[in-house]
């Protein structure tokens, strides 16, 4: 009688640690899926910074070039040669 009741013991306390470890398994794995969705998050931030960047650089480049000048004058400042005919399209 009394080892039956030691086996039962026993039997309860590791059904208790092995419900445990369950729980801990499924917040640790919970946790990881949470850091991976924070990295993939950070990856593509990173990408699009990076694009970003490349299209500074690109623009750094050509910043003194006249092509660039001369289409900075015509779409932000509204510029155009003396004697050119500009048409205008009203439907936009």
């Amino acid at each position: 009688m009394i080892n039956f009741l030691k086996s039962k013991k026993i039997f309860i306390l590791l059904i208790i640690i092995m419900i445990y470890f369950i729980c801990l398994l499924v917040n640790q794995q919970n946790k990881l899926n949470s850091y991976n969705k924070e990295i993939a998050y950070y990856n593509s931030k990173i990408d699009s910074l990076n694009q970003t960047r490349e299209e500074l650089i690109s623009t750094q480049e050509n910043v003194n070039s006249p092509e660039y000048i001369e289409d900075v004058a015509r779409e932000k400042l509204d510029m155009y040669y003396p004697n050119e005919r500009v048409y205008v399209d009203i439907s936009k």
